[in-house]
């Protein structure tokens, strides 16, 4: 076989990257071969190297052609394969494995923990150097507090809401216990946030959630910082600990490092940028976390309960968490210690990670261009004004005034135990006393100037007067008509709603005045906002629900007797028009 110029170096050493076919496994290996000086061993779980289109005629390619690099299949449960995989080699990467069930204790545990041990003994039989293992920033996280600064003495938590942290946690540790052992020396990389082309796991997540709908909320302040680490910094940073490893071994063998941008960042402006490029909404709703975290408890409950949930707690309960908490590190140990500086900056590595998810960009048909400025279904049943602005939360500062004004009054007329007039008078009396009150203030109070209540604020305008004159006749005008028509009994259709509707109106009055208004205090605050939100699920349910109701009553009218029918259409047929009716005759 002919080999490339390009690729021939006399000194070529042997390294193994183990999880090579994964997310950061794949950007290793180019980085490896780039340098030139590396035959590459890429071991992963599939039973054979199955290049992606975008692979073919790539420089990982040419070096396949070429004998740089090989592919062996290794199962990190079995002892045996990875030894076959290390033997002769000089430096091994310990990489993610895409394969570690995230849903099955056992099976992770496995992967994780007892892979890690496998790999340790078999460096040691194969007398491989050193060992430098991808770990993560989540292992010092629980989720319970913020991380400002942290540096690498931190300890491990006593106890992780997710599974793979804890996992990940004790696989790091039996590699770093490791070091100096039969010769093998290691130490384990910590990046925090990993994002990149090809990510399977940040990226999607959030963009699946925009899809959803779910990505217009904020969890918590939207305050936090977080470090965020493109793919390609975390890669060199490996680069970096294994010169470091073969040149200073004191200050890196048997020790973590966190990996970072050097540029710590609001979280929800990252994905914020993430799904704007995309082509999805910014996230604008604001949820507590408190709030947030007990649904996720309750869910949680109910999987336990009834064994029906379609969501991965773990999942959630790391993502909740990192939305809401500040987790920041760092990164002088690493930029000493191992020289490691990022050679992509965060604009540059947002820009290139939504090229590369271009396949997830949202397609912008003409509806969806005119998205951003639509009135939603719930905006146009409110008007679409000031009153639509409030009642769906668009300035929460401003609803939750008026929300909070409105309880006021709630209070002050149907809570307080006085009479509806005497509320009324005394409520005008503070108003007086305080208008008047204020007309005694001076213009200007210790420098600070007192703005002053003009005339024209308590004289309507011509405008305000006539719509409201307006407003008031076509009210009278359409009570006339509806007097009218149930006059004449020509609807009984008509004549039932109305009839029901009194009923009803008459039997929520007499139970309590007070428990109605109050809910539909809450119903207005809440019910537009909520609809606005899950407009297609509650469209969807409104449909089935009608739909099912007009087979119920096609089912029921099979069963009126004859001459009821006979009566109901007639005053169908009354309604049609004359043709139509002239046509059935």
């Amino acid at each position: 076989m002919e080999v490339d110029d390009r690729f021939v170096e006399l000194n070529a050493r042997t390294c193994v990257v183990l999880g090579g076919r994964g997310f950061l496994g794949r950007s290793l290996v180019l980085r490896l071969l780039k340098l030139a000086k590396w035959n590459v061993r890429i071991a992963d779980s599939a039973e054979s190297l199955e290049l992606d289109p975008s692979e073919q005629d790539s420089l990982l390619s040419d070096a396949l052609v070429a004998g740089r690099a090989s592919y062996f299949h290794v199962d990190v449960r079995n002892k045996d394969q990875i030894v076959a995989a290390l033997s002769g080699s000089s430096v091994v990467f310990y990489m993610d494995y895409e394969d570690s069930h995230s849903n099955d204790i056992y099976l992770s545990y496995m992967f994780i923990v007892q892979g890690a041990k496998n790999v340790i003994n078999a460096c040691r039989d194969c007398k491989v150097r050193r060992l430098i293992f991808n770990s993560s920033a989540d292992v010092i996280f629980d989720g319970s507090r913020d991380i400002q600064n942290g540096e690498e003495p931190l300890a491990y938590p006593r106890k992780f809401e997710d599974m793979l942290s804890d996992l990940k946690a004790q696989a790091e540790a039996l590699i770093l216990f490791a070091n100096d052992i039969d010769g093998l020396l290691t130490c384990a990389l910590r990046p925090s946030n990993v994002f990149g082309p090809e990510d399977t796991r940040l990226v999607p997540f959030v963009v699946n959630q925009a899809k959803s709908g779910l990505a217009k909320f904020i969890i918590g302040n939207g305050e936090n910082l977080s470090d965020f680490t493109f793919v390609e910094n975390v890669t060199h940073a490996h680069i970096c600990a294994e010169e470091a490893l073969d040149f200073r071994m004191v200050s890196v063998a048997g020790k973590a490092f966190f990996i970072t941008n050097f540029k710590p960042m609001k979280f929800w402006e990252f994905i914020s940028l993430i799904l704007e490029g995309l082509g999805y909404r910014r996230p604008s709703v604001k949820l507590p976390f408190k709030m947030v975290w007990n649904v996720l408890l309750f869910m949680k409950w109910i999987h336990e309960k009834f064994g029906f949930s379609r969501y991965n707690h773990s999942t959630w309960a790391r993502y909740i968490q990192l939305a809401a908490c500040t987790r920041t590190f760092n990164y002088v140990a690493a930029h000493k210690q191992l020289g490691y500086s990022p050679i992509v900056s965060m604009e540059e590595g947002i820009t290139l990670t939504i090229e590369s998810f271009s396949h997830l960009r949202k397609e912008l048909s003409l509806a969806s261009l005119t998205e951003f400025t639509e009135e939603s279904k719930a905006d146009k049943l409110l008007g679409g004004g000031r009153v639509a602005d409030i009642l769906l939360w668009r300035e929460e500062k401003k609803s939750f005034t008026c929300f909070l004004a409105s309880f006021l009054l709630f209070y002050w007329f149907f809570l307080r135990g006085g009479t509806f007039i005497s509320s009324v008078a005394q409520l005008l009396l503070c108003i007086v006393v305080v208008l008047y009150g204020y007309g005694f203030i001076p213009a200007n109070i210790y420098g600070f100037p007192v703005q002053k209540l003009s005339a024209t604020m308590f004289g309507p305008s011509d405008t305000v007067v006539r719509d409201s004159i307006m407003g008031i006749a076509c009210l009278w005008n359409r009570g006339v008509h509806n007097a009218r028509s149930l006059a004449r009994g020509e609807d009984w259709n008509y004549f039932l709603k109305a009839v029901t509707f009194l009923y009803l109106l008459k039997l929520f009055l007499s139970r309590s005045l007070t428990l109605l208004i109050g809910m539909g205090l809450v119903f207005a605050f809440t019910a537009f906002f909520v609809y606005e939100q899950y407009e297609i699920e509650i469209d969807g349910f409104a449909k089935f629900l009608f739909i099912s109701i007009m087979e119920l009553k096609s089912v029921l009218a099979s069963h009126l007797p004859p001459p009821l029918m006979s009566f109901l259409w007639c005053d169908k047929l009354s309604h049609q028009p004359k043709e139509v009716a002239m046509s059935k005759r």
